[in-house]
């Protein structure tokens, strides 16, 4: 694209941004405060029935719910509530500066992690968290090892494990120990701050709950993790859609202009997401990072509003011959597990690999030359 193109591109999606910003009103507003009510009565609801979680029957039912809530939580009321995108209401309660949620990850370290770090560098190698994690291979350029065969397993664990693996990559923990660099007294004060957290979060699932079950603690302590780790899995099903699916880019830092433009760093946005093709429910439930191209584009802007301008998002593709990822959710989800396998090779194994050449390439694997 010509500098002029890339400026247009950038003028037509501001005037996108521009207009739903100056149409949010009592609309958005009473959306938010509807999913936070149905989310809190859903959550409460599910917390009693598991009082009684030695039956199987409400044990099912008070898992189930509470997994929903998690969700809920987590997606389309934290993510988006911290992003800011409801400041604009002036609700106290509803507002990115005084809102907590049902994480490991404290609120303002997660802000700075994501809002600041990933939104800013988003698909950037070694730069953004988002994009494997800082464990995984993610580009055929990335020099391939050994070790990255088993980033199937380590995405695996990942996933279960979701919430505190973002705790701490938001404190840059695994930066520190690849470095053995000393934290900061400031790196240090978080570290104290997250783990805070961790116990608050460790002494409601699984003492406190469980304690109020009586003889049935060990079964609502088992119905908490089984919620936690539906809640993780989906998380990072939904992240990895969004980021790393067949098809969506990748960037290293020195190929950026320094000097990038809005209609650049909208460009990098349109290139390096992906959406999930689906109904209002699923969208819901994803926190409306089904839309995540709209979201890396529009970050700030209500998550409700997202289904409403994708069409016009995707126009502007067509326009600029710009390719638009979006599938549905298990086509989305076996094209990010494609990447991830295929990227744990060297580039070109499968596609090299016979039968009468099957041990020079096993031992390709093992760092030694053919």
């Amino acid at each position: 694209m010509t500098t002029a193109e890339v400026r247009e591109l950038g003028r037509r999606l501001d005037a996108i941004r521009q207009e739903v910003l100056d149409s949010r009103g009592a609309r958005d507003a009473a959306y938010i405060r509807r999913v936070i009510t149905v989310q809190r009565a859903l959550e409460v609801g599910s917390r009693v029935v598991l009082l009684g979680s030695r039956h199987k029957a409400a044990w099912l039912l008070g898992t189930t719910g509470l997994a929903v809530a998690k969700i809920l939580d987590n997606m389309e009321i934290g993510h988006n509530v911290l992003h800011g995108q409801w400041d604009w209401m002036r609700d106290p309660k509803i507002h990115s500066s005084t809102w907590d949620w049902d994480h490991a990850s404290p609120p303002e370290q997660w802000k700075r992690a994501h809002n600041e770090v990933h939104h800013t560098f988003t698909n950037i190698v070694g730069h953004d968290n988002d994009l494997g994690y800082g464990i995984m291979r993610v580009d055929e350029a990335q020099e391939w090892r050994p070790r990255y065969l088993v980033q199937p397993v380590w995405n695996l664990l990942t996933a279960c494990i979701f919430e505190w693996g973002i705790a701490m990559y938001d404190l840059d923990l695994g930066d520190h120990l690849r470095n053995r660099r000393p934290m900061s007294p400031e790196k240090r004060r978080e570290a104290l701050r997250t783990l805070r957290k961790v116990a608050q979060q460790l002494a409601k699932e699984y003492v406190v709950w469980p304690a109020l079950s009586g003889r049935g603690w060990r079964s609502t302590a088992t119905a908490n993790a089984t919620a936690n780790l539906v809640r993780n899995v989906w998380s990072h099903s939904v992240i990895m859609c969004g980021h790393f699916p067949e098809g969506v880019e990748v960037f290293e830092l020195d190929e950026l202009d320094p000097t990038e433009s809005r209609g650049d760093w909208y460009l990098r946005q349109m290139l390096g997401s992906a959406n999930i093709s689906g109904s209002k429910a699923m969208h819901l439930m994803t926190g409306n990072l089904s839309h995540q191209i709209e979201h890396h584009l529009f970050p700030d802007l209500p998550s409700n509003r997202y289904a409403e301008i994708a069409p016009r998002v995707r126009a502007v593709f067509a326009d600029y011959g710009l390719p638009y990822c979006a599938r549905p959710l298990v086509a989305q989800v076996g094209s990010a597990w494609h990447k991830v396998v295929r990227l744990a090779l060297p580039n070109g194994w499968l596609r090299e690999t016979r039968r009468d050449n099957l041990l020079p390439q096993l031992r390709k694997l093992r760092g030694r030359p053919a």
